[in-house]
């Protein structure tokens, strides 16, 4: 078998084919047999080995939750068989440092992982981090072959494994659905979206053939031209290498796992792009999804749906004082410059909206991932490390997987009425004879506290740059927003909300729905 098959491991279940594989002699028949409980066969299938890669594949008849079966390979008088195997949904996370922060790093860490013993159906899996130059046909190293979880595994240590936001998103996920659930992780710290992407989806941004070279970035051009309002800083040009180098995690830790039939993905990056090719997130994000959705579709000859469920995490906080609004316009590129997703340039995703989540008296704020490994100390000799020195590692990750996991319930899974996202305007309208202007929200509102600068306006009489000044909240009703227009005069241009790289304190941001889910930021 493929390294990611294994002994405990969980197989999406109907409606798809769970996708097997595995190596033989080219030319060989291998006959895959599932057997139940009692070693009564379930199914049998044969595939022939393909010359000159020595791989063959199969396609399981679409299964039922649950288990547990074994998976029998044979090839002539040689046999593998795999024990313990349910079939349930298979998650896929990917990121960098704040999805790869095990449960170990986490808010209430003791009492997670003494509760990791009542979660027997909830599988985990992680790849090790891992490069290359070409695309691999199978992971390079496994850091955890597919088990049951424990506390030794869900927490062996810092920015290893198991990721927190995954296991917890699998637990909600399993607690809602109550069959069994397989989480992969396959995550890195300190990565920009370009080492994540092939370069086929860099290529759709208009990045150069030569991506790998030192002037990658020099020949970009922006597939979305860039809201007027937004200020165009572009960040400095780097010289990537490493684990930052652009399609290296592509192709040894996303291209090895094409033929995994997958039941949807969960996505936490972007911090690393605050400082690297920032205005193009708009672009290179949705295409990494497409770019995923339509390889994992192809490579699981079918099964995994053309569009796959794509969660993701919108940043957190990390400095209180900062010098730039990177952090604001890469939460704004995430939904494709919308606002909201899913929308039309980013259908079937779902968002955690994490800026109230900041965690000033992290321990792990200043982690350095560098170039060869997570969390390495900062090296004078490789320019690519990033010196974090606010909290960018909150530890609360239980209201982040809380709220991915109502999107993933409302998306991927289309629980009808469930509330998975919070209010956000649809309309805003000026009444100039009391300098006033009355915002329209989709959703009732909680006003959680009064800032002043929650809510700017841009009153320069030209576009750009915007001249923003604060407007503050002078009414809220259930449905509305009104603010003062003082110092503006009549003309607004512009209307941004929580456009900050720390628009407020934990869990205090100013406006909330009845369900306690953020605002998310808007411009």
């Amino acid at each position: 078998f493929a390294s990611y098959y294994g002994d405990h491991m969980v197989l999406q279940k109907e409606p798809a084919g769970a996708m097997v594989w595995g190596y033989g002699e080219p030319g060989a028949v291998v006959t895959m047999v599932v057997s139940g409980d009692g070693g009564l066969i379930v199914m049998k299938k044969t595939a022939r080995v393909k010359g000159p890669s020595g791989t063959w594949t199969t396609v399981l008849d679409p299964m039922d939750r649950g288990g547990p079966y074994t998976l029998t390979a044979r090839q002539g008088s040689e046999n593998v068989t795999l024990r313990d195997i349910y079939f349930g949904d298979v998650w896929l996370c990917s990121g960098q440092s704040n999805m790869a922060m095990t449960v170990l790093q986490i808010a209430n860490t003791s009492q997670e992982l003494a509760a990791a013993a009542r979660y027997p159906y909830v599988r985990i899996f992680a790849a090790a981090p891992a490069r290359s130059d070409v695309e691999l046909e199978d992971l390079k190293q496994i850091d955890l072959p597919w088990s049951i979880p424990t506390a030794e595994n869900l927490g062996h240590g810092n920015f290893t494994y198991f990721s927190a936001v995954c296991w917890l998103l699998g637990r909600y996920l399993y607690e809602a659905l109550r069959y069994p659930v397989g989480l992969v992780e396959a995550a890195w710290g300190g990565t920009p979206i370009e080492a994540w992407s092939s370069q086929r989806a860099l290529r759709a941004c208009g990045l150069l053939e030569d991506v790998g070279s030192p002037s990658f970035g020099a020949g970009l051009v922006l597939c979305i031209p860039l809201s007027p309002a937004l200020s165009s800083s572009i960040s400095p040009h780097r010289h990537l290498s490493g684990p930052q180098t652009p399609s290296v995690l592509w192709n040894a830790m996303i291209h090895p796992l094409l033929n995994m039939t997958l039941r949807g993905v969960a996505w936490y990056q972007g911090e690393d792009n605050t400082v690297l090719h920032t205005d193009w997130y708009n672009c290179t994000f949705p295409a990494l999804i497409a770019d995923w959705r339509r390889a994992f579709h192809a490579g699981s000859a079918g099964q995994t749906e053309p569009l796959l469920p794509f969660g993701f995490v919108q940043l957190s906080s990390y400095r209180r004082q900062s010098p730039d609004d990177s952090f604001a316009r890469l939460r704004w590129h995430q939904t494709a410059d919308l606002g909201v997703v899913p929308n039309a340039r980013l259908p079937r995703t779902f968002m955690a909206v994490a800026v109230d989540l900041c965690d000033e008296h992290s321990p792990y704020g200043r982690q350095v991932p560098g170039s060869e490994g997570v969390g390495m100390k900062l090296s004078a000799t490789n320019p690519t490390s990033l010196l974090f020195l606010g909290s960018i590692h909150p530890r609360d990750k239980q209201n982040v997987a809380h709220r991915l996991h109502l999107g993933a319930r409302a998306v991927a899974y289309g629980e009808k009425d469930l509330v998975f996202q919070g209010p956000y305007p649809t309309r805003a309208v000026l009444d100039m004879t009391r300098a006033l202007l009355n915002v329209t929200y989709t959703q009732e509102l909680v006003f959680c506290r009064r800032d002043a600068r929650a809510f700017e306006v841009c009153c320069s009489s030209q576009l750009s740059p915007c001249g923003w000044l604060p407007a503050p909240v002078v009414a809220v009703e259930s449905h509305t927003v009104t603010l003062a227009l003082a110092g503006c005069g009549t003309l607004v241009l512009g209307l941004r909300y929580a456009w900050a790289e720390w628009p407020c304190e934990y869990r205090s941001c100013t406006l909330y729905n009845t369900q306690g889910l953020p605002a998310p930021p808007f411009l």
